[in-house]
This record gives C-alpha cells, structure tokens and sequence, in this order.
C-alpha cells in the first residue's frame, strides 16, 4: 500500500494542480452541402462490401450512449444513426447504394477555408512466428508487460489534466518505462505470445499496430495492439534520412524494409533510436480492431481525427493512389491514429498482405477531399456555424 501512496504523492508533485488548458486551435469547420451527383465516381463504386462495415459500425453504435456519436465537431444524432441502421436490415448488401441515397444526405467537409486534405494509407503487416522459440524463430513478440503500469492523472485529482502515463515503479516511484534499447538489451518481465523469425518484420509490425502471424504448420493468427512502453516514437524514415543511409525520395516503408534486412549491422541501432516499444495481444481472427471497436475492412475503413469526425461515420473519399488513379468509394471512419491530425485527414486501411500491400500503402500520400454522410434528420443538429 505504501508505495501507491507514494506513487500518488509524486504524480501531483510533478503536475502541480493547474489543469493545462486545451491547445487545440480553433477550428475553421463548415459542412457544405452537396448532392450524390457531385460525388465522383459515386455511381460507379460497388458498395457491397461497404455493407458489412456498416454493419459493424452500427452494432458497435448501438452499444454506446449519449446524444451524438463521440464528442466530435461534426454532430450526428445517435438514434438518427440507429434508425438507418434498423433499416439497413431490410435490405441486402447490392441494395446498399441506393439505400445509402434514400437515408443520408452528403457534405462537403471544409476546413481553414478549403476542403483539400491529406490521406495516407495503413496496412495488416504480415510476419512469419512460431508458438515455440528454435534456431530461427528467436525474435519475441511480448504482451503487455507484467510489470506495467498505466495511470491517468485525473484519477488522482479533479482539477489535474486527463493524461495517461505509462510507467514501472522502482523503489515505490514510477518511473518510465524501459526504452526499446534496454528492452532488446536485457529482455522484460512480460509473456512471449509467439516467436518470429525477424526482428525487422516485429518492428514494422509494431508501426502498424497490428500483424497477421503465419505459423510453420500453415495456421494464421492475427496479432492486435496491446499497450506501448509510453516513449516517444521516432520514425525509422527519418532517422535514415537525416544519416545520409536514404535518400529522399526513397524513405517509403518497402524501401525501409529492404535497406533494414539488407543492412542487419546497422539496422538494429538504428531502430533502438525510436524509443516507442509496441506490446501485442493475439486478435480477432476476422481482422484489426479499429478504435470503433469494430474488424476493420480493406478499403472501406478509414481512420480520422475524432475531435472532428465521429466513429462510425459515414464518408465519401475522393483522392488517388500511389499511382494517381482516382481512389473514389465509401469509407466508414472506424480507426483513429496518432499522427491523424485535422478535420479533412484520413488514413486508409488498405488491407492485409505481404510486401506487395506494405509497399503500396506506404508510398500513399495524397491530396483528397471527403464528403461526411449525415443521416437526414442529422442536418439540423449541425447548426448554422457548420454550414
């Protein structure tokens, strides 16, 4: 008991007792108002498989409560949402398009006086493991340490900021927790979930968030997120492009990927620069769970800034792929992720796969707009300052 005590006397020593006021800027958000027609590619997109996760998004919604979807700018009334989705069960998955039609009204999204944004794409990493450690199967994938410790600091008192803090506690102090140089140097007090055969595919793995493991037997299992040592993450890109190891123009992740495996000496110090250690859990075996709470789907999941638009949103995305074709279609904002930043900004899940998908997710980087689908009796509850 003593040393909780402790840990709590130092957590408001650290922080004092003044609450640090919201730094986000105001936002320069309005919703314009559009028809399905303005929708590029709207007619010629097959939404069926958008059916499913629409699905999903609507099970997990009916399990929340409030007024609106989140907290997010963009109001949508959650029994608006609930009465499309009791609708949507009338209807089967090549009907989605024109029920889509019927129950929402489309908006163009405009932020800071332009509906211009940037969307990136994410991935299922693939890597090869084994159930038992062996000769090449020696590189750890840990779960969540035994020996971590997460706190928020608005636990401890009303007026201290909700911040989440991840540590270990030392002779009754929390500390942080160990870096990823000292946890690849000495090892953890955390259980081995499986073993992979390198160390540079847990790496990229623990970028993603997420893996689907290929067994020696030809089983598949798929590994989620569990929890981070809580340090600042560093991209591998950049520290290989600030050495000169990259050039520019070359720091897409099928390219880090390659330089890694082709450079073993090098690679795992310079890896160990970025601090951020991921622990992993096994997952779904239907797929990634998104911050909704929901599997993920390839290439109809996006993930947003939820202080602008809710989870289970609804969006039209009008962008490109890597190859500057249109990359026009349906999405559900059903993901968030740290560098997600922005009222028009997504990240595409471009699905699961090996270094064919790994290479052309992390060459996306493109200019785009989206237009956020309301349910129709949704309009009103986004009031005038929106519109």
């Amino acid at each position: 008991m003593r040393k909780y005590v402790l840990l709590t006397l130092l957590l408001l020593a650290l922080t004092g007792c003044s609450e640090k006021k919201d730094e986000t800027p105001a936002a320069d958000l309005r919703l314009e108002p559009a028809a399905f027609g303005e929708l590029q590619g709207f007619e010629a997109d097959d939404m069926s498989p958008a059916y499913e996760a629409f699905r999903r998004s609507c099970a997990a919604i009916a399990g929340q409560k409030g007024e609106f979807l989140g907290n997010a700018k963009i109001k949508i009334n959650r029994r608006d949402y609930l009465a499309a989705c009791a609708a949507a069960e009338e209807i089967t998955p090549a009907g989605f398009k024109e029920f889509v039609k019927k129950h929402f009204q489309p908006f163009r999204v405009v932020w800071q006086g332009s509906p211009e944004g940037k969307f990136t794409a994410y991935y299922e990493a693939e890597i090869k493991a084994s159930l038992m450690p062996d000769s090449r199967y020696k590189y750890p994938v840990y779960g969540r340490p035994d020996d971590l410790v997460e706190v928020n600091l608005k636990d401890f008192a009303a007026d201290l900021p909700s911040r989440k803090i991840v540590g270990r506690v030392e002779n009754g102090k929390l500390v942080p927790y160990y870096t990823r140089a000292e946890i690849n140097r000495q090892g953890i007090d955390a259980p081995v979930i499986l073993w992979a055969d390198s160390d540079v595919d847990v790496y990229i793995m623990q970028i993603q968030g997420s893996a689907v493991a290929r067994l020696p037997d030809g089983g598949r299992l798929r590994i989620a997120f569990a929890e981070s040592n809580g340090r600042p993450f560093k991209g591998i890109g950049s520290i290989l492009l600030s050495k000169g190891l990259l050039e520019p123009g070359q720091a897409s992740m099928g390219s880090i990927k390659k330089w890694l495996k082709a450079n073993p000496e090098l690679a795992r110090p310079n890896m160990d620069e970025n601090q951020r250690y991921i622990f992993h859990r096994l997952g779904n075996p239907e797929g990634p769970v998104g911050a909704l709470g929901v599997p993920l789907t390839a290439g109809r999941s996006l993930a947003v800034d939820k202080t602008f638009v809710p989870l289970g949103a609804l969006l039209w995305l009008q962008t490109s792929t890597p190859d500057k074709q249109p990359l026009n279609r349906l999405v559900l904002a059903q993901d968030i992720g740290s560098a997600i930043k922005g009222a028009v900004r997504g990240d595409y899940f471009w699905g699961s796969g090996g270094d064919d998908v790994l290479e052309a997710a992390g060459r996306m980087n493109s200019a785009g707009q989206y237009f956020v689908l309301l349910p129709v009796s949704s309009e009103e509850d986004n009031g005038k300052e929106n519109q």
